[in-house]
């Protein structure tokens, strides 16, 4: 029997305060499967109109999928977050894109009518589980050439940015740094971006209980002196430092999308609707670039230009990723449009949870823009990828 694609919409999203990776981080003694069950139950408080028996998929993305991050994380994370036994859920993995992907594999099965809502996010505790811990790459991908060693470290492939886009200096990197940490310092000052940001209970053997409720990253006080004066750990005299690149964190996000029609028959707010979105592949030795073919196929694919989209909310992992990105639309660094609230490098990055980061923040700017239409969420992605979600503003 022919089906037609429904609209999927973008409800409500929460995420934790994101922390800093290792022992003295605010979740050093925390459990990734409690952050993302924190989520989770802060979502169902705050849309009571959601039966939890109406949830169809839930969906959380992990990129090392092992220890409090393992054992199917979507399904364990539903049944510790006390949703009934009949919601499923399952895991998911594209390196950073993993929420992203999370979402949109879940929109995918609400688009064809097999679930009416869903809940989806990531988790990612780079302290428990440092980025490639475990991992035993194929010794094929060196020595028959299939990538540069340097596509196997992340900061590795921002120096080739810098090698490939000479006019993205460092001192351009870190203005851009700079700009991030303080538009953050002013969405936390205006109050923008503490509702979004569900409390966390924290644990310490030494200090005892305490409670998470904002980001530990940023770095308001941070100059321009302070950033030229940083090492450059993946390249001697290289230009990617630890002030112009996201930091090691983490943090859980989540979001409940649902069908439209779902989302009117029980009275939940419709706040973005999900109009297409493509995921693309680049070298991976220059991963960073990524964003640009997968925003190039949504625009073609829907008739648009960059001069449609009114906000861009594009994930910080290295500032040279970005300004390649701005550069090749040919956006001003400081163009308003563009991460208007700051982004990762101040925020921090916990790999596959910072997709839905992006669409949080997106979905809260939307309501204090309607004349905007359109805007994006973009990433790069490791092992040379890229993933951007054209979304609509429901709140003209």
């Amino acid at each position: 029997m022919p089906r037609t694609a429904g609209d999927v919409v973008f409800v409500d999203g929460v995420r934790t305060p994101f922390g800093k990776a290792g022992p003295n981080g605010l979740y050093a003694e925390t459990r990734a499967d409690d952050m993302i069950v924190s989520v989770i139950r802060e979502l169902l408080r705050r849309n009571p109109a959601l039966p939890p028996e109406r949830i169809g998929e839930v969906a959380v993305a992990a990129t090392t999928q092992t220890g409090d991050q393992g054992l199917t994380i979507g399904r364990s994370a539903a049944v510790l977050a006390g949703l009934p036994k009949s919601v499923p859920g399952y895991a998911v993995d594209r390196m950073c894109a993993g929420a992203m992907t999370a979402v949109t594999t879940a929109a995918g099965s609400i688009a064809l009518g097999a679930a009416g809502t869903a809940i989806a996010g990531g988790v990612e505790h780079m302290g428990h589980h440092p980025m490639g811990s475990g991992v035993d790459p194929n010794p094929r991908f060196v020595s028959e050439r299939l990538v540069d060693p340097s596509a196997l470290v992340m900061g590795s492939t921002a120096e080739n940015l810098h090698d490939r886009f000479p006019a993205i200096t460092r001192e351009r990197a870190d203005a851009y740094a700079l700009a991030s940490q303080r538009k953050v310092a002013a969405a936390y000052a205006a109050g923008q971006i503490q509702p979004d940001l569900v409390p966390v209970a924290i644990r310490s053997a030494e200090r005892g209980w305490g409670l998470a409720t904002a980001d530990e990253p940023p770095r308001p006080d941070t100059t321009l002196a302070a950033l030229a004066g940083l090492k450059t750990p993946f390249r001697p005299h290289g230009r990617v430092t630890a002030g112009n690149s996201a930091g090691l964190n983490d943090g859980a996000t989540g979001c409940v999308i649902a069908a439209a029609d779902v989302a009117a028959e029980l009275g939940l707010d419709a706040r973005m609707r999900l109009v297409d979105f493509s995921f693309a592949g680049v070298d991976p030795e220059v991963m960073g670039i990524g964003p640009v073919p997968a925003t190039e196929a949504v625009l073609a694919r829907n008739d648009l230009t960059m001069d449609d989209i009114g906000l861009i909310e594009i994930n910080e992992a290295f500032a040279v990723q970005v300004l390649a990105f701005l550069d090749h639309f040919k956006i001003a660094d400081d163009d308003p449009r563009v991460n208007p609230w700051g982004g990762a490098i101040a925020l921090g990055h916990p790999l596959a949870s910072s997709g839905v980061r992006l669409m949080i923040q997106l979905a809260r700017e939307f309501v204090g823009q309607l004349d905007v239409r359109y805007g994006l969420t973009t990433m790069c992605v490791g092992l040379g990828m890229g993933g951007t979600v054209l979304w609509e503003n429901l709140n003209g």
